[in-house]
């Protein structure tokens, strides 16, 4: 695997986890102009994550356990949430499954 497939599959991660808290911003502050920003940065994020070029379930599959690792890190870093015990125990439970897409045999 080369180093562009999982900078690709983090640049989607980043854009769509970007996107969802620019939507949610402009929707609790009332702003709309953040809520088209998001959307633009949701846009990006689905051209982003298919420059990859796997079978669609596989990459899908694979890429939600990289957006399941960064949106609990964008909640601890961004939005100063301390998740449980059990978000960690299901992020890792999310992170096995995308290893087992990843390298079990196609």
């Amino acid at each position: 695997m080369t180093l562009f497939i999982p900078l690709m599959l983090m640049v989607a991660a980043c854009l769509e986890v970007g996107g969802d808290a620019v939507i949610r911003l402009g929707l609790r502050g009332s702003r709309p102009a953040l809520v088209v920003f998001g959307m633009v940065l949701l846009a990006l994020y689905g051209v982003a994550v298919n420059q990859v070029r796997w079978d669609f379930g596989r990459l899908l599959g694979v890429y939600v356990a990289v957006f399941a690792a960064v949106s609990v890190l964008a909640g601890r870093l961004v939005f100063g949430e301390h998740a449980p015990l059990s978000t960690w125990l299901g992020l890792a439970l999310i992170l096995t499954g995308g290893a087992v897409l990843q390298f079990g045999p196609r």
